[in-house]
């Protein structure tokens, strides 16, 4: 397989992940949570992060998220599953949120 298109690199991630879990992982394992693209693989999601923040990745760990069930009165729905990539990083290393608002 040839190298991965930078235009498939700029759409493989769709947003971090900002929850207590993720935060923690952060602080401990260092690593970082991204929602991706559902067929994105974990060598583009790789590069992808290492491309777009100029960070070293040392591993990606992905998994499905499965929609949850919700109701509104009679009427019930499900929202989509999506997938969730861990993205460890080279220790020293940290991307910062907060500083892109």
């Amino acid at each position: 397989m040839g190298a991965i298109s930078q235009e498939r690199l700029l759409k493989v991630i769709l947003a971090p992940v900002i929850s207590e879990k993720s935060t923690r992982v952060a602080d401990k394992q260092n690593q970082v949570v991204f929602r991706v693209l559902p067929d994105a693989t974990k060598q583009e999601i790789g590069a992808a992060v290492a491309s777009l923040f100029r960070v070293e990745v040392t591993g990606v760990q992905v998994l499905n998220v499965k929609g949850k069930v919700k109701r509104s009165g009679r009427v019930t729905g499900r929202r989509n599953n999506w997938k969730k990539a861990y993205v460890t990083l080279k220790p020293g290393q940290d991307i910062d949120f907060a500083a892109g608002l």
